[in-house]
């Protein structure tokens, strides 16, 4: 197990440009203009693999008829998360959220059928290979080409949560309102890695209970942040996983910045993951002169009991990295059953207490 955290390196507040450092402009120019050519053609090759992967997507249940304008949707790519579906879905519709749109990639636990089974879920299935569609986005891309256009979009993995200021009081057609009346087509959320008290294995987490009382520490520090100057893109690393199981090679960390809600066009496309996408302007969900803006948190609910099996699948897959046999120490450490908790370990207790640990802010929302 790795020492405890080590004194925060993360900037107060997500959006701190002034705490990042100086953004690096985009080049001008004629460097400049040849980017913007690469980055479009970038963006349509995307566009174009996600049109020929639509043939890989067949409709369980499409439901995109009930999609009424203005709706927020919600769009994921699943696999055996039968055990954390009903309060992903709990969450995100008590948040707002009036459709999702699911792929299903040849889940064997009955994840299918829970999601056939909701009248707000348009489901389709797939048996293709998941790190060979982009880890999903060129699946996620389609869809959001054809049914998310002119929505705000919400793009999530199972495991995560999203919360942000004043989250239980006000929907997410709030939030869109004020970001739609600061100029904003994008909102930016670190993912934060919750995990247990004890072992990763232990204890019973139901399908209908709360993973938060399970998975209820997280750390509050250890966080790197810089500017791509590239895609604009922020790129944080750290927390948890970072500590405990990249320790040696901080560099191969996960990266823990995304912009996970978009107000959607059919011509934009995700590069990696949620991480980053294009046109770069989406990617600047900091503030570029030393301000605040308004962001929020992907609770990360991973480790619940049945990782360690669930870890030993994966690694023997090769479906979630692009060089897995670097991950392999990662997976051999997840299936050793590690302890994550250490003494310098922060109990979460809501987004206020985020806020003041610079992880998100209201950035003038108020």
């Amino acid at each position: 197990m790795a020492g405890p955290v080590s004194p925060s390196a993360f900037p107060r507040g997500l959006p701190h440009a002034c705490a990042i450092g100086t953004l690096v402009d985009a080049p001008g120019g004629l460097t400049g203009a040849l980017l913007a050519l690469k980055l479009r053609s970038r963006r349509q090759l995307l566009l174009w693999r996600a049109f020929r992967r639509r043939r890989q997507l067949a409709p369980v249940a499409d439901r995109t008829a009930a999609i009424v304008p203005g709706a927020v949707l919600c769009f994921l790519c699943v696999r055996n998360e039968a055990r954390r579906l009903t309060q992903f879905l709990a969450h995100h519709r008590a948040l707002g959220v009036g459709h999702f749109l699911a792929v299903d990639n040849a889940s064997t636990d009955g994840t299918a059928a829970l999601l056939r089974a909701q009248r707000d879920v348009s489901l389709w299935h797939t048996g293709a290979s998941y790190k060979a569609a982009r880890f999903g986005m060129d699946w996620l891309t389609w869809l959001l080409l054809r049914h998310g256009s002119g929505h705000w979009c919400l793009t999530l993995d199972a495991d995560e949560l999203l919360v942000y200021p004043y989250w239980q009081s006000r929907p997410l057609s709030a939030l869109t309102g004020w970001l739609e009346a600061q100029g904003r087509d994008s909102f930016g959320a670190l993912t934060v890695d919750m995990y247990p008290q004890g072992p990763v294995s232990q204890g019973h987490v139901g399908p209908d209970d709360d993973p938060l009382r399970h998975l209820a520490w997280f750390d509050a520090g250890n966080y790197q942040v810089q500017v791509q100057p590239r895609l604009r893109n922020l790129w944080v690393q750290g927390g948890a996983r970072a500590r405990a199981f990249f320790g040696e090679t901080p560099r191969r960390a996960p990266t823990l910045n995304k912009t996970p809600l978009v107000r959607w066009h059919w011509r934009y496309a995700y590069v990696t993951s949620t991480h980053s996408l294009l046109p770069p302007r989406l990617n600047v969900v900091y503030d570029t002169e030393g301000g605040e803006l308004t962001s929020g948190v992907l609770l990360h609910t991973k480790f619940l009991p049945g990782i360690t099996e669930r870890s030993a699948e994966e690694r023997a897959r090769a479906e979630h990295f692009a060089n897995a046999a670097q991950y392999a120490a990662y997976y051999d450490r997840l299936t050793a059953d590690p302890v994550l908790h250490c003494g310098a370990s922060t109990r979460y207790a809501g987004w206020r207490q985020m806020e003041a640990l610079g992880l998100m802010s209201r950035g003038g929302w108020i």
